[in-house]
């Protein structure tokens, strides 16, 4: 039986570029915070957006100019769980919640899940969807 990595810790670089002053290295970003970035990176990126990886992203910008209504949330939840399932291998989705403003013309999305090999609870990331050009 393989060997399972119990705890790993998790380093991405931070879209900002900027410098750190005190050791003139770029700013990271470490555990919660770069698997967070990530995934919101994942859900905002359209395919064929990325170099050489023409299908990383997911199609949600696609279905905002859709009807506001819940099948187009549902269609949006379903992009978005199939997205993080197939790049971001460092978590385990609990949950994906999309639900319609109707007020405000906008998609409330809150997505639970579980870093793997890191010994922290469920994290949950809450963003607003709205069509934009």
């Amino acid at each position: 039986m393989p060997l399972e990595r119990v705890s790993q810790s998790f380093k991405d670089v931070s879209m900002s570029f900027q410098v750190n002053p005190l050791n003139n290295d770029l700013i990271s970003l470490k555990n919660q915070t770069a698997i967070s970035r990530s995934i919101r990176n994942i859900v905002f990126t359209v395919p064929g957006e990325k170099f050489f990886n023409p299908d990383f992203g997911s199609n949600v910008s696609r279905l905002l100019f859709e009807t506001l209504d819940d099948l187009t949330a549902l269609s949006i939840q379903d992009e978005i769980e199939n997205s993080i399932r197939n790049f971001e291998p460092r978590v385990i989705l609990d949950q994906v919640n999309v639900i319609p403003n109707y007020d405000n013309n906008e998609f409330l999305v809150t997505i639970i899940y579980t870093i793997v090999g890191i010994d922290v609870p469920a994290q949950q990331l809450e963003f607003v969807l709205l069509p934009s050009r």
